[in-house]
């Protein structure tokens, strides 16, 4: 979207998209195939349990596969995926102190039809040589994924272009919950939520299970297809998460819906509502 031809300064043409210079000129520095390799395995092992830290990361990569790490690059590359101990859920979305935080509205809040709840989330995808982020908003009742996007970086608008596509797909919900990452809090993105009059809820701090049903889905989408495939490229990932979200909507039963599908549930009790 930068074009250092054009008849304004690099400097204006950010200040303008809102980004750093420095975002501009960064050259992210590639990973060798050791830190490629150990970030598959914290990946995996904080999947398997959430609540690893530094410390038992070092001692689950020295027992199972012999490998010795200091915790501070365990730290570094924990940063990288953007998980901590304590919290069952990645914490990618880091807050910005100049946004506004939501209180958190579902407390207690029986979750009764499609588009009651929506909630979005952010998490790490690797691939062969890489990674990527998936970030993907779900309707609690129907747990129905109504819209996903991969990025390569940690920035807003691939978070915007999925609310956008989810709002022209499907309608609006009643309520909007995700966590306080600056992804979710930029005015950009809250922007389109009060534009459609929908009401704002925001994980208190501390709160791990306020996501649980997106907490969910990351598990399943990990085990029962990025593990499996182990994506090359970016391109491999993209159209593989499209089947897989297809048959994960479509054509996989679920138990929490007493096996049914999502969009038997989503779209049967829409027509069952607006027909009542």
């Amino acid at each position: 979207m930068i074009d250092p031809e054009y008849n304004l300064p690099i400097s204006k043409q950010c200040s303008l998209l809102d980004i750093s210079r420095g975002y501009f000129y960064y050259k992210p520095v590639e990973f060798s195939e050791f830190e490629l390799d150990l970030l598959k395995k914290l990946d995996a092992l904080y999947t398997e349990d959430p609540t690893f830290g530094t410390r038992r990361m070092r001692n689950a990569l020295r027992k199972r596969y012999k490998l010795k790490v200091g915790r501070d690059r365990i730290r570094k590359l924990m940063d990288i995926l953007g998980v901590a101990a304590i919290y069952p859920k990645k914490n990618l979305s880091m807050p910005n102190k100049k946004h506004k935080k939501y209180p958190y509205l579902l407390r207690g809040v029986e979750i009764k039809y499609p588009n009651h709840v929506w909630s979005i989330d952010i998490t790490y995808i690797r691939l062969k040589r890489g990674f990527v982020y998936l970030v993907a908003i779900i309707d609690w009742h129907s747990r129905y994924v109504l819209s996903w996007k991969l990025s390569t970086t940690l920035d807003r608008r691939f978070c915007v272009e999925a609310l956008n596509e989810a709002i022209a797909k499907h309608g609006i919900p009643e309520i909007f919950n995700s966590d306080q990452g600056v992804q979710f809090t930029s005015d950009e993105f809250t922007q389109i939520l009060k534009d459609n009059e929908i009401k704002i809820s925001m994980d208190g701090k501390g709160r791990a299970l306020d996501n649980i049903f997106v907490e969910r889905l990351w598990r399943t989408v990990k085990y029962e297809n990025v593990y499996l495939k182990e994506y090359r490229t970016v391109r491999d990932c993209q159209e593989g998460l499209a089947a897989f979200f297809d048959r994960y909507n479509t054509r996989r039963e679920h138990q929490s819906l007493n096996y049914n599908y999502p969009a038997e549930i989503y779209f049967g009790e829409i027509i069952l509502k607006e027909a009542a």
